[in-house]
């Protein structure tokens, strides 16, 4: 939208107050504005006028917000509506979602929060114009395969597994855990001429080391206590296709050696075996170690690492591609809600703005794991910031004194603020004196306070105990 051509929104509000102050932060902001203080009086204005954006409080002198929500649907479906209440409920709210809210703000707001709601819905209306013509390709980006992420980050990796796919290269694939490692081996192999021969996949750390060498190359019948019958390995099974090995780095030294072997010579002998059997096979590895440091520290081979690491994919950690959180956030859902036979659509954007604040230490993993309990325990079609099953914006915590945390949301149950906060404050001037080896001069310089006030509070921290 061009600044000749700013959006156009209708507040409704039956307090002049509100609509006051809402006309005056949308004006500052560029848009075009038409205030309506009664429902009936909103519903006239959009039998008139064509409104992007709605800002309809729930509460009307006349009718009901959801009314007016109703009614701007009916006239045009793609109007962007946000409700706004100081008595909202979770069951209004959902109401509200299931009747086509985009979003519902609880008064009081947050100024700069409400704008930034309102300048999101309104940026997404448009990117959701520019998409009609590009589906085709943004589809391409977001899924691919299995994968799910349209951040840059993600996009250089599809553009390198399109670009190694057609080759017989190794792959090492390197990230933190759960960044989805072997979703990226085996969109490899699928790209790849490979794709109608097997994808076998072995975790190198979950199977003990004696097992290991059977399982990679087989074994011959009688070749050790437990061995009935002759079995392929994971090696001969994957003829032609693609072996995929996940933490690579918890390979003992001497299977390396048995690897290495493979790699140069494409054939191994199966244990208790006497011949050798001949393969081809392309080796996509995994780590989450850092293997050139494991090189150093001798507990991997520098020639196997090598040969594994001729070319490397990193995988970026979900808090360096946040784009691509909302997706795949959506994804999980429409996932587990099938798998469950539950009908949950959508994820409120508050709820996303709340795991946008998280940083998942566990990654995608973490993320599929939070939705999919979220899900299941979710008792409406919506999920709000009170359906996550993991509440991540409730740990918001501090230690004080004896270990003792205090949680932002112990206020709702009551609190003693004052011990809270001298617990606090012998917590800050504690670290203070250990980070610097218990010199109060330098422990105050680091609080911001004089020598004088830093002695007086501790004492009295000491006194009170």
């Amino acid at each position: 939208m061009t600044p000749n051509q700013p959006f156009h929104i209708l507040v409704a509000d039956d307090e002049l107050s509100m609509r006051d102050l809402l006309e005056f932060l949308l004006l500052r902001e560029g848009y075009r504005v038409t205030s309506a203080e009664s429902g009936r009086q909103a519903i006239a204005f959009l039998e008139k006028e064509h409104f992007d954006l709605i800002v309809c409080d729930i509460r009307l002198g006349d009718i009901t917000g959801l009314e007016v929500l109703r009614a701007a649907k009916a006239h045009n479906p793609l109007t962007i509506v946000i409700m706004i209440s100081a008595y909202v409920t979770t069951e209004v709210a959902v109401e509200a979602m299931n009747e086509g809210a985009y979003d519902y703000v609880p008064k009081p707001f947050d100024n700069e929060e409400l704008k930034d709601t309102i300048a999101k819905a309104l940026e997404l209306k448009t990117l959701e114009h520019e998409k009609e013509a590009l589906d085709g390709e943004l589809q391409r980006n977001i899924h691919f395969g299995k994968i799910v992420g349209n951040s840059p980050a993600m996009g250089h990796i599809y553009r390198l597994i399109q670009q190694v796919a057609p080759t017989r290269t190794n792959i090492l694939v390197t990230g933190e855990s759960g960044t989805g490692k072997e979703l990226i081996a085996r969109a490899i192999h699928e790209e790849s001429d490979r794709r109608q021969a097997p994808f076998m996949a072995v975790n190198c750390g979950g199977i003990p080391e004696n097992l290991m060498e059977s399982e990679f190359f087989g074994h011959k019948r009688g070749a050790f206590t437990g061995a009935t019958s002759d079995k392929k390995g994971l090696f001969e099974a994957a003829h032609t296709g693609t072996v995929f090995l996940d933490e690579i780095g918890e390979l003992g030294l001497p299977l390396q050696v048995k690897l290495l072997r493979v790699i140069q010579e494409r054939s191994f002998k199966p244990v208790g075996g006497n011949e050798d059997i001949a393969v081809d096979v392309r080796i996509i590895s995994a780590t989450n170690k850092n293997l050139a440091q494991e090189v150093i520290e001798g507990r991997f081979r520098e020639d196997l690492f090598y040969r594994l690491n001729v070319i490397e994919l990193k995988i970026p950690p979900l808090r360096d591609r946040r784009q691509d959180l909302k997706a795949l956030a959506q994804h999980f859902l429409d996932k587990y809600s099938r798998e469950m036979g539950k009908e949950i659509k959508k994820i409120s954007s508050y709820a996303i703005d709340l795991l946008n604040k998280y940083d998942f230490p566990g990654n995608v993993r973490e993320l599929e794991n939070l939705m999919e309990r979220s899900v299941a325990l979710s008792t409406t079609n919506i999920i709000l910031p009170d359906s996550l099953a993991l509440a991540v914006h409730k740990r918001r915590w501090i230690e004080g004194v004896k270990g003792k945390r205090y949680d932002l949301d112990d206020v709702a149950k009551g609190v003693n603020l004052d011990n809270v906060l001298q617990e606090i404050e012998y917590a800050y001037l504690k670290k203070a004196l250990e980070l610097t080896d218990g010199n109060k001069n330098k422990a105050a310089d680091l609080l911001g306070i004089t020598f004088r006030s830093f002695r007086h509070r501790l004492g009295k921290m000491a006194d009170d105990k």
